[in-house]
């Protein structure tokens, strides 16, 4: 596999860099390696987890920035990577489900990947980065967007090949379902350990071709199903385990398109403890090994030389409830659904091994690239560069993020979330505050000695709803309707 590999890339490289490319590239700007996970949330050994062993994704945070307040557009996967591939918000985009190919409603955007491939970075996707259904699509292309990229590749392993031995809590169904598996066999057996050999093995192709590159590398895990080796199950002992409690009455508290959000799968809801504990074992045992991997990509940077001359960001698509609210999975306007992992690393990034607390959006991921690798974006991208944060955490870009579900809208600002749902806050609203209620169980909005408060928040909320709105000048945008799947792959045993 590492020779076909290596001889299939350095055949299309040939194709695809004239002599007159190669030559034109600036050898001064950094190449870019964009590690994403799916699924994941802020439960990591850097973010204050007190179980959860990352310690790849935390020396990463030791020689980067770590942000500790980054919001998702779109708290489902498919929105949330239409929305940062191409830096508009999900209602400029038209992007609000899974399943819908970009150019579909956005058909002449240009996509972050796509900006890099126009100024002469070779962009290469290995794994998920555009919406896939999983495990359904692993192994093909799923959503992709072809004019984003130079080469593909689509890995597959044993994850895939053995569906009919994981655990799902609906016999059958994987992606959408609590579901696991303690598999049999190594890391590089798995999809997500093939992904980290593919990126290996390119990472060695272009330090010996000196290439400027835009590698982005999209992990399947920890997506249901939580599929990892036995040993990184072994880590975390059932007895030690946590499982989120939620008071009797607390979703009569909340408006009705929130509780319906929290009961959205039913089989997903309050499981008993012993389910519970087994559903968040695996869980962590898929950061652990996805964190696993992420650390092999990160030694062959390393190992290629590549290291002082590439930025590297790690994120995830969007935040994930184990529990929390009674909840699991993603689709939900509280923090744990919204807030993202971010750390960003590698050249123009000073303050190194810092935390700031400035607040980011996925947005801004397009603009932040492009000004530190000296590429100029196109001019109707909504979001702010990060760059003063890399250079100074107590920098401040924004005042507030803004996160959007359903019918509901919500924005963080320092202090409060402010979550409204209905075209006009008709069906409800929630406030929470931070400095008081970090776990966002008492909701503030209905409360007399708060309504100042609600109606400033109300007002900032709605401003920015308008703005997210606003059609990007030049970008044709076409409402689709209908949903297009990718048909099952056939590739072995199902």
């Amino acid at each position: 596999m590492r020779v076909s590999l290596v001889l299939l890339f350095g055949v299309l490289f040939a194709i695809v860099a004239d002599a007159g490319t190669l030559a034109a590239a600036d050898a001064d700007k950094p190449n870019v390696l964009f590690l994403i996970c799916d699924d994941l949330n802020c439960d990591l050994g850097c973010y204050g987890h007190p179980q959860v062993k990352s310690p790849n994704i935390d020396r990463l945070a030791q020689r980067g920035v770590r942000f500790s307040n980054a919001y998702c557009q779109y708290p489902l996967c498919g929105p949330s990577r239409a929305s940062f591939m191409t830096g508009l918000y999900p209602d400029q985009t038209l992007i609000h489900r899974n399943s819908i190919y970009i150019r579909e409603t956005v058909p002449n955007v240009k996509t972050m990947s796509q900006m890099f491939r126009s100024e002469g970075h070779f962009a290469t996707r290995i794994g998920k980065i555009y919406h896939y259904g999983v495990p359904r699509h692993i192994g093909t292309s799923g959503h992709d967007d072809p004019f984003s990229w130079d080469y593909t590749i689509n890995p597959r392993g044993r994850d895939k090949d053995e569906e009919d031995l994981i655990f799902s809590l609906i016999p059958g169904q994987f992606g959408g379902t609590m579901s696991w598996l303690a598999a049999e066999g190594t890391d590089e057996e798995q999809t997500d350990g093939i992904a980290a050999t593919n990126a290996t093995e390119l990472l060695q192709t272009y330090a010996a071709d000196k290439r400027q590159f835009y590698l982005a590398v999209g992990l399947y895990r920890p997506h249901t199903p939580y599929v990892a080796p036995k040993k990184y199950f072994d880590m975390y002992p059932l007895d030690k385990i946590r499982v989120p409690t939620v008071p009797d009455g607390y979703l009569d508290t909340l408006p009705k398109p929130a509780v319906r959000a929290i009961r959205r799968k039913k089989q997903n809801s309050n499981l008993p403890d012993k389910l519970a504990r087994q559903a968040i074992q695996a869980y962590y045992a898929s950061i652990t090994f996805a964190d696993a991997q992420v650390g092999r990509i990160l030694d062959a940077l390393d190992e290629a030389g590549l290291s002082d001359n590439t930025i590297v960001l790690f994120t995830s698509d969007h935040g994930y409830h184990m529990g929390e609210h009674g909840h699991y999975q993603k689709t939900t306007l509280f923090e744990n659904a919204a807030r993202v992992p971010l750390i960003i690393a590698g050249p123009g990034v000073t303050a190194k091994g810092a935390i700031t607390s400035a607040l980011a959006e996925m947005v801004d991921f397009y603009p932040t690239l492009a000004e530190m690798t000296g590429l100029t974006t196109p001019d109707y991208l909504p979001g702010v560069s990060l760059v003063p944060v890399l250079k100074d955490p107590t920098q401040t870009p924004r005042d507030s993020a803004l996160t959007q579900y359903d019918s509901g809208y919500s924005i963080r600002t320092p202090r409060y979330r402010y979550t409204h749902w209905g075209p006009d806050g008709e069906d409800g609203a929630e406030l929470y505050d931070h400095q008081t209620d970090p776990e966002e169980m008492v909701n503030l909005a209905n409360k007399p000695e708060f309504a100042e408060l609600a109606l400033q928040l109300s007002k900032q909320l709605k401003e920015r709803i308008a703005d997210a709105k606003r059609k990007p000048p030049g970008v044709n945008q076409i409402q689709n309707r209908k949903t297009r799947r990718v048909p099952r792959s056939k590739i072995g045993p199902r």
